[in-house]
């Protein structure tokens, strides 16, 4: 039986040494601050960029932020592929500036562009208000391409967490829409409505990633039991995943969501949709951050940028 990596049976020692509050019991407001500095301590240093641009779009009623990441010069004769990127989090904490690092290495490693959506958070705005967001995003993706130098037929989304919840939604959303998108690359992507599974079970204490930590999450998130039978809240609920855009899923052995992202894999298959789930041995929830300081981890990045460069076309 495979264990825990040794690098991140250290994180879990010092996340149980700390013995810092639960997200629970101190806030969002608070919530966001711890996140963002224990993901600094851990991540990968910030690849450079020929270019990084904070766009600002004007939407009713709201001004949802969007950053581009231009790893090399773009040529507008030959406009480059890009990735739309959602942040996780819980819908409840991240944001663009914690994952700033996470979109460097994807564009890095892929030679396209990336967007990262800044999407509005919980409990400021409930559900469906990230995947609102989400939707306006690769829409103005879509519509702006030849000013932005991509490619319209070469778009992917992706997300961690959360935000590969609202990644495997914008595949359906696309495909619903008659939008191509070349792949969805998902992260340990919250799937289901109901967190029964047996790995949730198992890993719901001591794995960073707490069972009462991800029910706070939704009670911040949702407005109530109805949004649950929702697939823009659990993909697994959509009716059909026929027609959605290839699948790269990265999941960990020791994480609550195994099992959900293992389901959907498997529904995606059965539709007929190109997927390849890898499952990285050792690893928890979150550990595409941890490759600053778990080597192991760093496959994972590899794995992922070879995904899109296949999906692109790019190397």
């Amino acid at each position: 039986m495979t264990v825990l990596d040794r690098q991140v049976e250290q994180i879990l020692y010092w996340a149980k040494r700390a013995n810092q509050p639960s997200y629970p019991s101190i806030g969002a407001t608070r919530a966001r601050e711890h996140y963002a500095r224990a993901v600094a301590t851990l991540d990968v240093a910030p690849l450079p960029m020929h270019d990084v641009h904070d766009h600002r779009l004007v939407l009713p009623g709201r001004v949802l932020t969007v950053r581009q990441y231009t790893p090399q010069p773009v040529s507008w004769a030959l406009p480059s592929p890009a990735l739309l990127y959602l942040h996780g989090g819980g819908f409840t904490i991240g944001s663009i500036e914690t994952h700033d690092r996470i979109c460097r290495v994807l564009a890095a490693g892929s030679a396209a562009q990336v967007f990262s959506v800044d999407y509005r958070l919980a409990p400021e705005h409930r559900f469906p208000a990230a995947v609102d967001d989400t939707f306006d995003a690769l829409a103005w993706l879509r519509d702006e391409a030849t000013a932005l130098g991509v490619d319209a037929g070469r778009i992917a989304v992706g997300g961690d967490s959360a935000g590969g919840t609202l990644a495997a939604a914008a595949a359906i959303h696309a495909r619903d829409r008659g939008w191509p998108l070349l792949l969805q690359l998902l992260l340990y992507p919250g799937l289901s409505s109901h967190q029964q599974t047996p790995s949730h079970r198992e890993f719901s204490a001591g794995y960073l990633l707490d069972g009462d930590v991800i029910d706070w999450f939704f009670t911040q998130y949702l407005r109530g039991p109805q949004d649950r039978h929702d697939w823009r809240f659990a993909p697994l609920l959509a009716p059909t995943l026929q027609g959605v855009a290839p699948a790269w899923i990265g999941l960990a052995q020791f994480d609550p969501l195994l099992d959900e992202g293992i389901e959907y894999a498997q529904r995606l298959a059965a539709a007929g949709v190109p997927v390849q789930q890898t499952t990285y041995r050792g690893m928890i929830h979150a550990f595409f951050q941890h490759a600053g300081f778990v080597v192991a981890a760093r496959q994972a990045h590899a794995d992922a940028c070879a995904a899109l460069r296949a999906a692109f076309g790019t190397g």
